[in-house]
């Protein structure tokens, strides 16, 4: 196979810190974003001691995020502690959500034994185009029982 090569190869944090230079939202954010859009999609908003607790994190953690996220634009924080996002927080939540699912679904399919802790870990490191890839192999899977049954089948043989 033929691969375009990067020109220069970097660490995992170099990548990461690319971004951040970029204005590209952290792993961290990314993180709290999926949960806020998780909890404002049943609530129509959440609030930072529910946040903390299902990331267990310190309240005083989330408040310094929801503050770094709402200049960002991706969302309304106010004294009262209350969260709700904007345009901006929903799609990307949304988005990042859809990502999650689709990696966990994929690790599923190929076996995970730990696939949430998988999913979280790796999750971050993946462009839209390889989700989308992803995405699609998955489709083709869901609609095809045959093709999934025989790769159960091969995978169990190894």
């Amino acid at each position: 196979m033929n691969h375009e090569q990067k020109a220069e190869f970097r660490t995992f944090r170099g990548y990461q810190l690319i971004s951040q230079k970029e204005g590209q939202l952290t792993p961290a954010m990314e993180d709290y974003l999926e949960m806020i859009f998780r909890l404002c999609s049943k609530d129509g908003y959440t609030r930072v001691g529910r946040l903390s607790e299902l990331l267990h994190v310190k309240p005083s953690s989330a408040s310094k995020m929801m503050m770094k996220l709402a200049e960002m634009g991706y969302l309304k924080y106010d004294r009262y502690e209350i969260i709700l996002l904007t345009e901006a927080g929903l799609n990307a939540g949304e988005y990042l959500l859809e990502r999650h699912n689709t990696v966990e679904q994929f690790l599923l399919l190929a076996g995970s034994s730990d696939s949430l802790e998988e999913t979280e870990l790796i999750e971050h490191s993946l462009s839209e185009k390889t989700v989308a890839c992803l995405k699609t192999m998955l489709e083709f899977f869901q609609s095809d029982p045959e093709s999934r049954k025989r790769f159960t089948e091969f995978k169990s043989r190894l």
